[in-house]
């Protein structure tokens, strides 16, 4: 593999699997333990993801009528709801649980149906199997 990697997002199965997008391994009888785990671990960051998420839109719920504002702006306003949550968190402001009940959890973005198997990087599958290494010798976490 010729540079290093920092950043990866990460997608569900209809997502296609890109150097820079990890999904999981498809779901069949034939998984290892590893490919069990790495799924796994997937899966409990996606969670950890949306949950700070639905904190950040409970926090800040102009985030709730993102719709009313311009696409230009967007970036902008996400970005200044993330620094002052930071800066809430820092200076031990902290988050009322009762914030959560304006903001449901809702479904983000995603295809509708699976990506073309066209679309997968082949040198994708050498990343995800690093990334499934790791997490076999990191240990739980």
């Amino acid at each position: 593999m010729g540079k290093a990697q920092k950043y990866v997002l990460l997608g569900d199965a209809t997502y296609p699997l890109q150097d820079w997008i990890l999904k999981p391994y498809q779901e069949d009888d034939s998984l290892t333990q590893r490919q069990l785990q790495f799924n796994y671990r997937l899966k409990r960051a996606h969670s950890v993801i949306e949950n700070a998420f639905l904190r950040l839109k409970a926090r800040w719920q102009i985030l709730l009528k993102c719709d009313d504002c311009s696409l230009e702006l967007l970036p902008t306003l996400v970005l200044a709801c993330c620094v002052l949550h930071n800066v809430c968190e820092a200076h031990d402001n902290p988050f009322n649980e009762e914030w959560l009940e304006g903001a449901e959890p809702s479904e983000l973005p995603k295809p509708c149906r699976p990506a073309p198997a066209s679309m997968e990087d082949g040198r994708a599958e050498q990343v995800r199997e690093l990334m499934c290494q790791y997490f076999e010798t990191c240990g739980e976490g």
